[in-house]
């Protein structure tokens, strides 16, 4: 069973028992959480397509960590005038582990 849901502005494909890394999701570490906005659900016989979500539709997932992303740093230049930035950014993350997708 497989579902897409939407977190963070930005949409997963997710499988039962998968690992990944989401924008940061507020939750201890170990405590479960919910995610009602579910654009899709599907397995080998039948597939759910919402418009735009799936109505009763949740997926459960467990916290696993909490954590910073590598560094991206931006650089900044005007030709012929002599500016120059130079900054850095961390990402926020959640690890989470899908526990149960509900259709």
């Amino acid at each position: 069973m497989l579902a897409i849901i939407k977190t963070g502005g930005k949409q997963y494909i997710v499988r039962e028992g998968q690992s990944l890394d989401v924008e940061k999701i507020t939750g201890e570490e170990g405590s479960t959480t919910t995610f009602e906005s579910v654009l899709l659900v599907a397995d080998d016989k039948k597939t759910d397509v919402g418009a735009p979500f799936v109505s009763g539709a949740k997926v459960e997932a467990i916290i696993e960590k909490q954590f910073k992303d590598k560094k991206v740093e931006i650089q900044r230049f005007k030709r012929k005038t002599g500016y120059r930035r130079r900054i850095g950014h961390r990402q926020t993350l959640t690890k989470i582990k899908i526990g149960k997708i509900i259709a």
